[in-house]
């Protein structure tokens, strides 16, 4: 699949009011990797213009899951790029968590990774968020 076929899945409305910074969060699973329990994704972010549909959001992890990642950072970063290149968001986290137990002797493995327009911060929100 290409890059523009998935990220067209990723279908958007407009912000209702884009003069305030608020915190919007989607929150799915998908079966990858070959482990019997679902791998957890959440994407949070600022919206600038634009937000996601959230029907959107579980069509386009159905598809992630049909395609092959060689890790959870792989993954991540895709969702990453795909959500900043649609959303055009002021600030963008993708946190991905396998399966508890998901890999022989290791008790969790989680990637969490962050992006953010130049210039703009807001520590004041951000710090409401918990850390994980």
């Amino acid at each position: 699949m290409e890059i523009q076929e998935r990220r067209v899945l990723l279908v958007t409305g407009e912000n209702p009011d884009a003069s305030l910074d608020y915190i919007a969060g989607l929150q799915g699973t998908l079966q990858a990797f070959g482990h019997g329990m679902p791998t957890r994704i959440t994407v949070q972010y600022v919206p600038d213009r634009l937000i996601i549909a959230p029907p959107a959001f579980g069509r386009y992890l159905e598809t992630l899951a049909t395609l092959e990642w060689n890790s959870l950072e792989e993954l991540t970063t895709a969702i990453l790029s795909d959500f900043t290149n649609e959303l055009v968001a002021r600030w963008v986290r993708v946190a991905i968590i396998a399966p508890e137990e998901a890999y022989p002797g290791v008790g969790a493995h989680e990637v969490m990774i962050e992006d953010h327009q130049p210039d703009w911060d807001n520590p004041a929100l951000l710090s409401r968020l918990p850390t994980n």
